[in-house]
């Protein structure tokens, strides 16, 4: 029995914060109703498609129940209003002040279920002056300032942004959103009451950013990534490109790694540079592995590695990782029904996972 068995949860969330949430619910044991419009989730069209469903839509909603409701008529307010009697907690991913328009509001919720946890996830939350500005990740990413220092570094100076590899907002809602629907279940066993949680993006977001924007934080001036120590501007703390053109990573900053390599290929002469500033102090470092890297293939360089103590890494494509021992031996992917399931990273010792089934739009679940 998982530990959520016996909370029930009502989602009227879509695409991926919200599901991200009430899945790592769904995974342990929580009872979750998908509510979604008549066309259902947009994730369910989104391919690839593996044994009838969309993987997204696959891995981010196996476990849960699907019910079908137009919330625009009265028949649907009162089925979305019956859910949500004996609901332990309601997640909604709208623009602010949809749910209101509904008749859904927090008041109106509060007064159907007074210990009900009641949480909305939007991009910038339900207050300020951007809450009403349509956003998803890459926006959020840009006003927050991280895309700003997700570019191409060059001694020379930044590269133009690019679209970052992971949805970061999304996913840091998502993250933040459990943990304060947690918080909440934990207080209302003291309390008996229910509570409300205004989930932004953009502010789940932003508190990651305290070790690499210290300075702009400060009042100062605001970080590049070619001069900044996790982000490009340090020797052993980078990318470099291989013989192959395929790239391998250094990705600790400790002195005993620079030791570790430095002394494997000559040149000693240069650990100290190792300790200096990022930026141009430490550019005859990084050039030096740049050139270094460019003489072997990727996979020699991690045969070379395999005996030193340094923070090393191959840079694999998604195929690669995923077929990687590492992933097969701690069971981190799973077939199930013919479909993939990536594993929860939330696993309790003594406890067995198994995925729940998906469902079909409107269909629920043995």
């Amino acid at each position: 029995m998982g530990k959520l068995a016996g909370i029930k949860v009502v989602d009227l969330s879509l695409f991926l914060p919200g599901p991200m949430l009430t899945v790592m619910m769904a995974d342990q044991g929580a009872t979750v109703i998908k509510v979604e419009p008549t066309g259902g989730d947009p994730a369910r069209s989104q391919g690839p498609f593996e044994a009838g469903h969309s993987v997204w839509f696959a891995n981010l909603n196996r476990g849960k129940t699907s019910v079908v409701i137009d919330l625009k008529t009265a028949a649907g307010a009162l089925s979305l209003a019956d859910l949500l009697r004996d609901a332990d907690v309601l997640v909604e991913g709208f623009r602010p002040g949809v749910m209101a328009r509904l008749g859904f509001g927090w008041d109106a919720v509060r007064a159907i279920n007074p210990r009900i946890i009641y949480c909305s996830l939007s991009a910038f939350g339900q207050t300020g002056a951007l809450a009403d500005h349509p956003a998803h990740d890459l926006a959020v990413q840009a006003l927050a300032g991280f895309l700003s220092v997700n570019d191409a570094a060059s001694l020379e100076g930044d590269g133009q942004p690019v679209v970052p590899g992971a949805a970061s907002a999304d996913i840091a809602a998502g993250l933040t959103g459990l943990s304060a629907v947690l918080m909440a279940l934990i207080g209302r066993e003291r309390s008996g009451q229910g509570d409300y949680i205004d989930i932004a993006m953009f502010d789940s977001l932003l508190p990651w950013c305290a070790h690499t924007a210290g300075s702009a934080l400060a009042g100062g001036a605001p970080p590049t990534s070619a001069s900044q120590r996790s982000l490009g501007g340090a020797g052993f703390y980078n990318v470099y490109a291989c013989s192959d053109g395929r790239h391998v990573v250094l990705g600790g900053r400790e002195l005993k790694f620079a030791r570790s390599l430095l002394n494997a290929v000559g040149r000693p002469d240069l650990i100290a540079l190792a300790e200096a500033e990022a930026g141009p102090a430490q550019a005859p470092l990084i050039e030096f592995l740049r050139a270094l890297f460019l003489t072997r293939s990727r996979d020699d360089w991690a045969a070379f590695m395999a005996d030193l103590d340094v923070a090393f890494a191959p840079v694999l494509d998604f195929a690669e990782a995923f077929a990687s021992p590492h992933i097969a031996e701690r069971g981190l992917v799973q077939m199930v029904d013919g479909r993939h399931q990536i594993a929860p990273a939330i696993r309790f010792a003594g406890s067995l996972w198994t995925p729940g089934a998906v469902p079909g739009l409107g269909e629920a679940i043995s």
